[in-house]
């Protein structure tokens, strides 16, 4: 070994210490004149050449490269299929935000209907609302602000109900409930809604007792707080309704943006790092076929050249001010 390698400062105390045994067996056989100094070589010798990448260490490291490169792999392919949900979304929205009103009872035939596709259609249904059904959904955000959203029953002329989200209303300003919620026009109404899916439950939380209010669009309960028999599969969010109501509607919603988010970016970078992850162990690799092969004579002439090609690049203002200062020192 050369007197300028210290193994310490790339290995262990255990490592150092097999290179230091091997180099003084090499010498002592050397000086008896016994043999050559590969014969004298210490069996704990580490490998040289790129014999050691076999060694039960090396074989570690690759084992753990790859379990990396597969959680890797697994997460950026759901950043992919999370990438492939919001193109969908943004294809349906397109399709049905606009589209022309189909009739309730087509879109909708049995009341536990739903079909995934048919979210943001448009549908039109006749009846007259049930104002003494109305509901509030408690817990509805709007731009920060705390509120509610209207839930009126409108009744159709096989005696069945459609759950009508007209909208959202702000929370009072003295109690848990909205000071006003806008009536909805009388007699006979045409709405063209929006199709939604029929909330799940919110784990832990109930409707509070003898209220008009819910903790969400779960249709199920809600059946039960209406004397009507309602659909179960969907609800829709208000459009329009013929007649105009006397008074300002509740708010509306705004068209969902088509964005696909960070996904894509998202994805390629854990490729990345996977990739990564095989680029650094083959850093690691290198540097230690260099260091326990620094007495090759052609490993000494490719560090030469190595040296060479670092010294001849201009140095960068960094490194001039830090020359300045060691001189300085000095």
């Amino acid at each position: 070994m050369t007197d300028d390698f210290d193994p310490q400062s790339r290995y262990g105390r255990k490592h150092a210490a097999k290179l230091q045994r091997a180099a003084a067996s090499a010498r002592a056989g050397a000086g008896a004149g016994v043999g050559s100094p590969d014969d004298a070589r210490d069996p704990d010798e580490p490998f040289v050449g790129w014999h050691f990448v076999r060694s039960r260490r090396w074989v570690g490291y690759f084992a753990i490269a790859v379990v990396f490169a597969i959680v890797c792999a697994l997460f950026g392919m759901w950043q992919w299929d999370r990438r492939n949900e919001a193109v969908r979304q943004n294809e349906q929205v397109a399709q049905n935000y606009d589209h022309t009103p189909v009739p309730l009872d087509q879109a909708l035939p049995e009341a536990s209907s739903w079909h995934d596709e048919q979210e943001w259609l448009r549908v039109s249904v006749t009846g007259h609302y049930d104002v003494d059904a109305q509901l509030l959904v408690r817990n509805r955000v709007h731009n920060g602000q705390p509120g509610f959203e209207v839930l009126t029953p409108l009744v159709t002329d096989d005696g069945r109900a459609f759950v009508v989200d007209r909208g959202w209303v702000p929370t009072g300003n003295a109690q848990d409930a909205p000071d006003h919620v806008p009536a909805p026009p009388s007699g006979e109404v045409t709405a063209v809604v929006r199709l939604q899916e029929s909330e799940p439950r919110i784990p832990g939380r109930t409707d509070p007792a003898h209220t008009d209010q819910v903790q969400s669009v779960t249709l199920s309960d809600v059946a039960k707080k209406v004397d009507t028999p309602i659909w179960t599969g969907a609800y829709g969010e208000l459009a329009s309704e013929s007649p105009a109501p006397t008074e300002a509607r509740p708010l509306g919603w705004e068209r969902p943006t088509a964005d696909t988010g960070l996904h894509l970016s998202y994805f390629i970078q854990w490729f990345l790092f996977a990739a990564g992850g095989f680029g650094f162990l083959a850093y690691v690799m290198v540097q230690e076929y260099r260091n326990l092969n620094q007495d090759d004579p052609e490993e000494r002439e490719r560090a030469q050249e190595r040296q060479r090609r670092k010294d001849a690049k201009p140095k960068t203002d960094a490194e001039i001010e830090d020359d300045l200062i060691e001189a300085r020192r000095v």
